[in-house]
């Protein structure tokens, strides 16, 4: 499975983006997906889940209220990003996992100025 997350950017503080992570050699229905961050200096840290039927979301107490995951069951996942703060300001990374398997893509730069 290969996945490429999309749709980072430059935005001020309480404005949104919405990120995508498309996965392409296989449909990823029986994945469960999610989205890691990592900020500079600091080690990669969950965001968000959801299981692969899409029925159950998991979010980090940080953007708990704030992201909202969702997916297509096929090929894409979402993150939709509202009020977005300077703290989100990272590289946003997409991950499928399946079978014991983690598989990543290269990540989204999402810029959030003050």
């Amino acid at each position: 499975v290969q996945l490429q997350a999309s749709g980072g950017g430059l935005v001020q503080a309480g404005g949104s983006l919405r990120l995508s992570c498309a996965a392409s050699g296989r449909t990823v229905s029986r994945y469960a997906m999610g989205w890691f961050r990592q900020a500079p200096g600091k080690e990669r840290e969950f965001v968000a889940a959801i299981s692969s039927s899409g029925g159950s979301t998991y979010y980090a107490d940080s953007v708990k209220g704030r992201f909202t995951i969702s997916r297509d069951n096929v090929y894409t996942c979402y993150l939709q990003m509202n009020s977005l703060e300077p703290e989100d300001t990272a590289l946003y990374f997409c991950n499928a996992r399946a079978f014991g398997v983690d598989y990543w893509g290269k990540g989204t730069l999402v810029t959030v100025s003050s």
